[in-house]
């Protein structure tokens, strides 16, 4: 049975309704539990929780620092594409959207890495492309990689969803970690934000983890757009979702991330849920208590205090110096190319400045391709 047979048991007015009853009773019983269940993970989400979050970060800063040490793991996103054929109501890519489109060839992809390298130690990057299979298919995703494995020890991807037999050519070719966001799991409402384009079937785009999974990815990333449906239905639905592929592909390791709406070029959609930096760090902590050992990562989307203070609460990856526009490294950067804008501006050196300031260590490198070889 795949997930999208589970998540047909669960109604989405049926989980909000619980989280909401929840009871301060419920977040204290769920704060002393060690290991807990979905419906202590419900407690911790619940507006009840609130007044507990002082409680709930000091457990989470000791369960991060039990698994993970004092590190921050960095890492870079490298969007070689804006192409796009979905019309995500949200994006900054949405195919309707007049922007200049840009696919970068072999000679700029090594100039975006050329200047990649040369702002620091980075050794994780992420490719990030729009949706359009024909412009930028499995065929120029593995020749990107190939292109940039010399340079980087850890390639991830954040592209269209693949094929079984395509992620596992990729695999083959040095691909260690493929993100992919559900964006909302409310089922109903999905057809609302992506209502054309190969991303407005639902089930296709869930199903994506059952292929990553039986391809033998190393690490896949989950992740929910913040904005679109409430975020405490949607992070629920997201640990039912972590709890399934830990189960059925306990080899893989997994990441979260919940990146919350900015603007973009052409933007028109205002959000329908607006959340706090509070509400946000409440979500950290509820998912550090949920899971110990999941990479929980924290992009340039948030501004430079919260994930300042956020580093020694419950995170563990952060991204540094981004551009989200093809090129955006080695030219001028040009706005109305970029997916959405970033709110942490600073430069890799200044984030290292604050990771050391925080007495944290900076990791660069955090695994080798031989330990699965």
């Amino acid at each position: 049975m795949n997930f999208i047979n589970e998540i047909a048991q669960h109604s989405w007015d049926d989980i909000t309704a619980q989280i909401y009853a929840c009871t301060p009773a419920d977040v204290e019983r769920a704060i002393a539990t060690p290991q807990l269940n979905i419906t202590n993970f419900m407690a911790l989400l619940s507006p009840a929780a609130e007044q507990y979050l002082e409680n709930m970060a000091t457990l989470s800063r000791k369960y991060t620092r039990q698994r993970f040490g004092k590190t921050v793991q960095l890492y870079v996103p490298l969007y070689l594409s804006n192409a796009c054929v979905n019309h995500c109501v949200y994006c900054g890519f949405n195919h309707d959207n007049p922007i200049q489109r840009r696919i970068l060839d072999d000679q700029q992809i090594l100039e975006e890495v050329q200047a990649i390298k040369a702002m620091g130690g980075f050794e994780h990057v992420l490719l990030v492309t729009g949706e359009s299979p024909r412009q930028v298919g499995v065929e120029y995703l593995e020749h990107a990689i190939n292109l940039v494995k010399p340079h980087f020890s850890s390639i991830s991807i954040e592209v269209q969803p693949l094929k079984q037999e395509e992620y596992e050519r990729l695999i083959h070719a040095g691909l260690n970690a493929v993100y992919c966001y559900q964006e909302t799991y409310h089922r109903e409402r999905y057809k609302v934000y992506h209502p054309k384009g190969i991303k407005s079937d639902f089930a296709w785009r869930l199903d994506t983890f059952e292929r990553m999974g039986a391809a033998g990815i190393h690490k896949m990333g989950l992740g929910v757009l913040i904005g679109l449906e409430d975020w405490r239905t949607d992070a629920l639905f997201m640990a039912l979702h972590l709890r399934y592929l830990q189960k059925h592909y306990w080899r893989t390791k997994y990441s979260i991330s919940f990146p919350r709406m900015r603007p973009h070029e052409g933007n028109d959609f205002q959000p329908n849920v607006v959340m706090t930096d509070k509400q946000l760090a409440q979500l950290i902590f509820a998912f550090r208590l949920f899971d110990h050992d999941v990479e929980i990562a924290l992009s340039t989307r948030e501004s430079e205090s919260f994930r300042n203070n956020m580093m020694s609460l419950g995170i563990t990856t952060l991204s540094a110096g981004s551009k989200t526009d093809p090129g955006g490294y080695s030219a001028k950067n040009i706005t109305e190319l970029e997916q959405f804008s970033v709110n942490d501006d600073r430069t890799p050196t200044q984030i290292l400045q604050a990771i050391r300031s925080n007495h944290y260590e900076a990791v660069w490198k955090d695994w080798d391709r031989a330990l699965t070889a």
